[in-house]
């Protein structure tokens, strides 16, 4: 199983049978520049989505459209792309498993909002922002967390799913920054891996991973700050 991140909160889980894009900004994603948008989605079988906004979808529509792949994502979202020509969509909602050929998703919670701003200047809701759980046939457990703050029901994650890794937003401003971040990792998860993401893509951000890393403590160690790209094996 491997893991490649290609900035701010866009990854590719490569299960044993399936290449899943998570969120994937990647066109117009200043982190994504000078990567090879077609190697990304190269073998492409499903794409997940947190939630409804602009640097989240990313170019779900084209992806999907062109390699004909399902959407996993929550039943407002996948409406939305419906009506926008995606034609294969597995909608959910918080707390449902999707269930696929070598992996299953769940949805989770997450605190933050969802909603398209369209070029009319028009802002439509798109369903919950959620997290996401990914447990393989084979391999860790992954826990997405999408654009979230800190929450106690972090605790029932936990314990539901025990996560092994740990894709965590630590930018700031649009989600938790990075010492409530790793408070969350040390408080409510036994993450083996930890790797930071939503940072340093646009100026509002926190620009790096430091203040998240020493915060983690004697779990610093976890913590692994790729760089926009670059994989891992779990």
């Amino acid at each position: 199983m491997k893991l490649t991140w290609f900035g701010h909160s866009a990854f590719r889980l490569d299960f044993q049978h399936s290449r899943v894009l998570i969120d994937p900004f990647l066109k117009g994603n200043p982190r994504f520049e000078g990567q090879d948008f077609d190697a990304a989605i190269d073998g492409v079988t499903h794409i997940a989505l947190t939630h409804g906004h602009a640097d989240h979808i990313g170019d779900t529509i084209e992806i999907a459209k062109a390699r004909d792949i399902p959407v996993l994502a929550n039943a407002d979202l996948a409406s939305w792309l419906n009506a926008q020509g995606v034609a294969k969509l597995d909608p959910g909602n918080t707390g449902g498993t999707l269930r696929q050929a070598d992996f299953a998703m769940t949805f989770v919670r997450a605190d933050h909002s969802s909603a398209f701003l369209d070029d009319a200047g028009n802002s439509q809701s798109l369903g919950n922002c959620n997290g996401l759980i990914f447990k393989p046939n084979k391999g860790p457990t992954v826990y997405h967390m999408g654009d979230t703050d800190i929450f106690g029901d972090m605790a029932l994650i936990h314990d539901i799913h025990a996560p092994e890794v740990g894709l965590v937003p630590i930018g700031d401003r649009f989600t938790m920054g990075g010492e409530v971040a790793a408070l969350a990792c040390r408080r409510y998860f036994d993450f083996k891996t930890i790797l930071p993401c939503h940072y340093g893509t646009f100026g509002l951000l926190d620009p790096d991973a430091q203040t998240f890393v020493k915060a983690l403590g004697d779990q610093g160690e976890r913590a692994q700050a790729l760089k926009p790209g670059e994989g891992l094996d779990l």
